[in-house]
């Protein structure tokens, strides 16, 4: 007999019990189909080697089951964060704290009065249930919340600047991550860039060349470099100021979002959006997942003529927040509120971690590891904060045979640990590691460190 007739069918393996397990696991339409890949795979197999047996029944369902595995796994995925970046980008940004999980468990459990004014009975707007916060916490007469901050901007020019000119200056003209291009973004909503100063020197006399037959002007985070040397920049109240008195828009695109003064942790300091507001912007924007410290959104607050305009916009309908990101950020916001930032944010927990706390938990996890060197090093702010700013930090430095290999081994563990390398050697920072993930660090540190020694 062929071996390839000698193959089961596919209704004969549904018949065994092991196959009514994977049905019942993985549903019966999901089942049939990595059976018949499985089988497919095996007349493969032996077109190529027509002399070979059959493989049994068993073989053909462990590779059905391992197919299964992998079509229904997430590709999104908890890590463990061991860089040492407090906001790493890839690993998305901002943990949450367990307030602001719970407000967006809660509202996704079942329904909720995203747009229902529980008052009247009435249909309500969904952007009352942040703003009333953010107008406490920065003396904001009206806000917004938005899927992100980039929308914020596109948001802004279009519904304020279409087709008419926009002042910025030549040393704002950035690009973010993900090749975002503030000239791009300028163009796509129509408004007119007036290119002001040059690259490494602006003064108020350059916008103020430019006042006449302008709407706008807008003053944009340099959110992932520094410029030094030979620089000037005016201060931005003194711009806002004659801006306004020649009858112009004054927008504050943040970026990073910093409610609190960033100075009193050894950082430099970052423009607060209360400073952005005292100093005379109109409107300004920025992250929640950056500084804020919450979910992905991009925060507008400012004057309420100029918010409701930008409310009123049909962009705005396309970028809104869901129920998730505004429960969120409401919960986010009001630890500012309480006053509880440092102690409840997972973010400036890490900020904060005193040097001796990261220390004591690095020399920690050398003692249990029996492994490894502790070191001084740097943590990062990272997410396109404080460019070029660092955090004095301690770190477990591993010496192993390959350290690409190492962390190779390191992101297939369950749950992923994602370290760095310097110097040759596996470097963990414990500034970002959660304390609940100390116990699946330490166990997938020692499975990897029996294989690459």
């Amino acid at each position: 007999m062929s071996p390839l007739s000698s193959l089961p069918s596919v209704e004969k393996i549904l018949h065994t019990d092991a196959a009514s397990g994977l049905a019942s696991a993985y549903g019966r339409p999901l089942t049939v189909e990595a059976i018949r890949f499985a089988l497919e795979a095996a007349r493969g197999e032996l077109k190529v080697a027509p002399n070979s047996s059959a493989p049994a029944i068993e073989v053909i369902l462990s590779q059905a089951e391992a197919r299964l595995s992998a079509w229904t796994r997430p590709s999104l995925q908890p890590v463990i964060n061991a860089t040492g970046v407090v906001l790493h980008t890839n690993l998305g940004r901002a943990p949450l704290s367990m307030a602001t999980i719970e407000a967006m468990e809660g509202v996704s459990r079942g329904y909720s009065n995203l747009e229902l004014d529980l008052e009247t009975g009435k249909r309500g707007q969904r952007f009352v249930h942040a703003e009333a916060i953010l107008q406490t916490l920065t003396g904001a007469e009206a806000a917004l919340v938005v899927n992100n901050n980039a929308s914020a901007v596109l948001l802004v020019l279009s519904a304020l600047a279409a087709k008419k000119r926009v002042i910025i200056a030549r040393s704002q003209l950035v690009e973010i991550g993900g090749g975002f291009r503030m000239p791009d973004v300028m163009k796509q909503s129509s408004a007119r860039l007036v290119e002001v100063g040059t690259t490494n020197r602006v003064r108020v006399s350059d916008y103020r060349q430019e006042f006449a037959g302008a709407t706008m002007v807008m003053r944009v985070h340099r959110s992932n470099f520094k410029m030094v040397g030979f620089t000037e920049e005016p201060d931005f109240k003194q711009v806002a100021t004659e801006a306004h008195q020649a009858g112009l828009i004054v927008v504050d695109d943040l970026g990073s979002g910093a409610l609190v003064e960033t100075a009193k942790y050894g950082l430099a300091h970052e423009p607060t959006v209360q400073n952005s507001l005292e100093d005379g912007a109109d409107v300004a924007c920025f992250s929640g997942d950056k500084l804020v410290g919450g979910p992905q959104a991009g925060i507008l607050v400012g004057g309420k003529e100029l918010l409701e305009k930008i409310r009123k916009h049909p962009l705005a309908r396309a970028v809104r927040a869901d129920k998730t990101c505004l429960a969120g950020i409401a919960a986010t916001l009001t630890h500012y509120l309480k006053n509880e930032a440092e102690s409840e944010l997972p973010i400036w927990r890490m900020i904060s971690m005193p040097l001796e706390t990261v220390r004591a938990r690095a020399e920690r996890w050398a003692r249990e590891l029996g492994e490894g060197e502790v070191q001084e090093n740097q943590s990062t702010l990272g997410g396109g904060s404080l460019p070029g700013e660092s955090i004095p930090s301690y770190v477990l430095a591993l010496s192993v045979g390959s350290p690409d290999r190492c962390l190779k081994r390191l992101r297939e563990q369950r749950p992923p640990i994602i370290a760095r390398t310097e110097h040759g050697r596996v470097l963990l920072d414990p500034r970002t590691v959660l304390e609940e993930q100390e116990t699946p660090l330490l166990s997938g540190l020692r499975a990897v460190l029996l294989e690459v020694e």
